[in-house]
């Protein structure tokens, strides 16, 4: 996908169209210390507090079959605005294999 280097959209620092240069911004985020295993060992140690029977009693469910992972990542684009400077971001990304700023 070919977006331009600069496009004229709204800035709402200015409240007014103005030019506005576009970057592509990196995804990846950090993972979370809540995450599977931390969860889990919470639990083993008593702390995991909820509903359910915490895994003691009964059959467990089935595990829900897994599907194939998606082919593109998420890319997200940053608008600079030239007059004020300011920025904003895209409040979705779009999903391309190659996004070409030209």
């Amino acid at each position: 996908m070919k977006i331009p280097k600069s496009i004229k959209r709204y800035c709402k620092h200015c409240r007014k169209h103005t030019d506005q240069k576009v970057t592509q911004l990196k995804t990846g985020t950090k993972r979370g210390s809540l995450k599977r295993g931390s969860i889990q060992r919470a639990k083993k140690r008593g702390l995991g507090r909820g509903y359910g029977n915490k895994g003691r009693w009964g059959s467990k469910p089935t595990k829900p079959k897994r599907t194939g992972a998606k082919t593109s990542k998420k890319t997200y684009l940053r608008y600079t605005c030239k007059v004020c400077n300011k920025s904003s971001m895209t409040t979705f990304g779009i999903r391309t294999k190659k996004l070409e700023i030209i």
